[in-house]
């Protein structure tokens, strides 16, 4: 059974950083596509990035991208949201999720109908 698992939120500063981890299982495929997503009640899940790991090729939401990176560690079958400069409209839950075995991440960032499989999100807070 597929399981995906985030982790890393929490409460921040306005300036500050953190980095969310996104754990898989229960799979045996080695070109999947990675994706974050986030969203605030009453609002649609919104995309931030996705990775496709074989070979890394990146895709981001232009709003995001000067200040979120994501990367992945295929050894660990993980996938990792640095987010640098946070501001207070980033407060939402995160979510990570996986598209199992894709040649890249054809539909680039994505919507969330994409992917297959979704954790239960991570809570990030970031106070001004």
């Amino acid at each position: 059974q597929v399981h995906v698992a985030e982790s890393g939120g929490g409460s921040v500063q306005a300036g500050g950083s953190l980095r969310l981890t996104c754990a898989t299982s229960g799979h045996s495929y080695d070109l999947n596509c990675l994706g974050w997503f986030r969203q605030v009640p009453g609002k649609e899940r919104e995309g931030i990035a996705s990775i496709h790991t074989g070979g890394g090729k990146t895709y981001y939401a232009t709003s995001m991208q000067s200040r979120f990176a994501i990367s992945t560690d295929n050894t660990k079958k993980a996938a990792y949201l640095q987010m640098n400069n946070l501001k207070a409209e980033d407060t939402a839950m995160y979510y990570c999720a996986i598209s199992l075995g894709v040649k890249d991440c054809l539909a680039g960032l994505g919507t969330p109908d994409d992917y297959g499989y979704w954790g239960q999100g991570t809570q990030v807070t970031v106070s001004s």
